[in-house]
């Protein structure tokens, strides 16, 4: 369902569902701070080698246990590509995170506690910003192509920083769009081994 999680018309390595907010706070304090220095792009571990942007849901279904298997493969997607390096979300993914998961799951994570998610993943994978020129590039590719304008900011990111691959759940598995390729880490045909090699 397009836009499942967006809140408009539409492991070992990483942050653990339902950590506890306390040493979290730390991260989130440290991560605060650099922001506040104007430390440029949030990536701290894995610069240009980002080659999958991670959707909303992605991050979403690693907190969510009310379909296991999707939590599962959620959990083993994202501990993969951040042992490898490999990758990146947006700022938007971030923030539209913090809303699903504090207001929209049967067991809401608190305020705190999912600042501090996000504060990890902000430490963990590559953060891209939205721009003036990615809002205008998502406008652009929701007219030609047919995406609501929030999955097209997704993919308008991805598409500005040369991350031939996005995974999510909205958008048809396979489906290339001006070298973005829509991956469904959730449908059968999903190869994650070949995703890394």
């Amino acid at each position: 369902m397009p836009g499942r999680w967006r809140g408009h018309a539409h492991a070992g390595t990483g942050p653990s569902p339902r950590a506890s907010a306390g040493s979290a706070n730390t991260v989130a304090s440290r991560y605060l701070s650099r922001a506040a220095r104007g430390s440029g792009r949030i990536c701290t571990r894995n610069g240009s080698r980002a080659t999958v942007l991670l959707d909303t849901d992605v991050l979403v279904y690693r907190h969510d246990p009310r379909d296991r298997a999707k939590q599962n493969a959620a959990l083993k997607l994202f501990r993969s590509l951040a042992e490898a390096e490999r990758a990146a979300t947006s700022a938007q993914c971030l923030a539209e995170f913090y809303r699903v998961v504090t207001r929209r799951l049967p067991e809401p994570i608190s305020p705190r506690e999912a600042l501090a998610e996000v504060a990890r993943y902000a430490e963990i994978v590559t953060v891209l910003d939205v721009t003036a020129v990615a809002v205008l590039e998502a406008c652009r590719g929701s007219a030609e192509h047919g995406l609501s304008v929030w999955d097209a900011l997704v993919w308008a990111c991805a598409k500005l920083e040369q991350i031939p691959f996005l995974l999510t759940e909205d958008g048809e598995h396979g489906r290339a769009i001006e070298g973005v390729t829509y991956l469904d880490p959730f449908d059968r045909r999903f190869d994650l081994e070949g995703l890394l090699a």
